[in-house]
């Protein structure tokens, strides 16, 4: 496996680079700024003007639709091992990957429709996403189930001539607090009575519905991610066309596995973006401050953390590029092993390198006059979200154990003694 970067990816890099330092970090301070002018003018909801202002520019540069490969609707889309180094760079900074219209719930959204919705819901709702004038929702997750088992939910899709009626009660429906959220992408059962993993499908539902109720905003450590937000949803009777579903009744749990492996490694490359900024800001805080006596940098707890920092991102960088040649190479089903290991290790990592950033700043390291806080409590939700740490850990162990099955031949006969 070669993991070297092409000159075409080297080029990407230095010009993403430049576009972060040139437009990214200096509005850090401002896109919080126009949170907290909007929530104090009684809107949260607002979008940011500083997005906005930057997606032409990021376009421009050739920085755009990077993460969809193969689609002839977004020729700019790069291979997964060529959008892992990119994607990561994006992550050092929580929202600056719908600069560049490569931000989740929108991307995992725009795959599933690409592979799944037929050309006409492409023509009326991936193109805009694409242009990125709209933003999207994914509805798979219900309060009144553990929804780490997708079999167990309980949102009823129930055809009626043409059109099909919806009702059911969805959370951390992320991206539908956002006004520019238009389409929900819908998972629900429409055969309670078919084979376990045969009941459930998945239909495009416009946000603007009749009987769509957005409930609430849930927060995650105190932040409720205005403008985008992770809502709680509810369907009374919504009636969209039999048209909307996608690939077909019972096909909803089919189309979730493949739109949560590409979904869950641009999780975990950006979790190692996070990681790398939070090290850095560790160590320029280690080497600038001085506690009794010496600089802090000199202690060895601290250089023992920078160290492990450094082997913890390596590891899970060399992971996750496995990971991504591997969907590429064999497919998401061969590479399942891989892209569970890596949503384990990827936000366990970053979550600890954080915390010792965290405490490396001191009560600064808490507080908004630092991204770390913000970027914890960000990492400490992708344990759940895509599937929880069990999950994947289950999943992995079964993989293993199944590589070491005996077969009945292979049994060997209890040796017993001779009189």
């Amino acid at each position: 496996m070669d993991f070297a970067y092409s000159p075409k990816v080297k080029d990407m890099q230095a010009r993403l680079l430049a576009f972060m330092d040139q437009h990214i970090y200096p509005n850090e301070a401002r896109f919080l700024r126009e949170i907290a002018e909007n929530r104090a003018r009684g809107n949260a909801w607002v979008p940011t003007a500083v997005i906005e202002e930057l997606k032409p520019k990021a376009r421009a540069a050739g920085l755009w639709n990077l993460f969809l490969p193969r689609s002839p609707r977004a020729p700019e889309g790069l291979s997964n091992l060529e959008y892992a180094p990119l994607c990561e760079i994006m992550g050092r900074v929580p929202w600056a990957a719908e600069v560049f219209n490569c931000s989740a719930p929108d991307t995992g959204n725009m795959e599933t429709l690409e592979r799944y919705a037929s050309e006409a819901l492409k023509d009326r709702w991936l193109e805009p996403l694409l242009r990125g004038e709209i933003r999207s929702a994914f509805l798979m997750t219900e309060p009144e189930v553990a929804s780490s088992d997708a079999t167990n939910i309980q949102c009823s899709i129930r055809r009626e001539g043409d059109e099909y009626v919806i009702n059911g009660r969805k959370w951390w429906s992320s991206g539908a607090g956002d006004p520019r959220c238009a389409i929900y992408i819908v998972m629900g059962k429409t055969d309670p009575e078919a084979g376990r993993h045969e009941q459930q499908s998945m239909i495009l539902v416009p946000a603007n519905t009749p009987g769509i109720k957005v409930l609430r905003p849930l927060t995650v450590y105190g932040w409720d991610d205005a403008p985008h937000g992770h809502m709680e949803v509810l369907l009374e009777n919504v009636r969209v066309p039999a048209g909307n579903l996608l690939l077909g009744e019972g096909r909803g749990f089919e189309i979730a596995q493949g739109r949560l492996g590409p979904g869950r490694i641009h999780h975990c490359m950006r979790s190692i973006g996070a990681a790398e900024r939070a090290l850095e800001l560790m160590c320029k805080r280690l080497n600038s401050r001085v506690a009794f006596g010496r600089e802090i940098a000199r202690q060895s707890v601290w250089q023992e953390r920078v160290a492990e920092a450094r082997c913890m991102i390596e590891q899970a960088r060399l992971l996750t590029l496995k990971a991504a040649y591997m969907m590429d190479t064999v497919g998401n089903k061969v590479a399942k092993a891989e892209i569970a290991m890596i949503k384990i290790v990827a936000p366990n990592m970053a979550c600890q390198i954080i915390d010792w950033a965290i405490q490396a700043h001191g009560g600064a390291g808490v507080s908004d006059d630092f991204p770390l806080a913000y970027a914890w409590a960000h990492q400490r939700t992708l344990r759940f979200a895509d599937g929880p740490d069990e999950v994947h850990r289950n999943s992995l162990a079964k993989l293993e154990l199944a590589k070491h099955l005996l077969l009945p031949r292979e049994v060997e006969m209890p040796v017993t003694r001779g009189s």
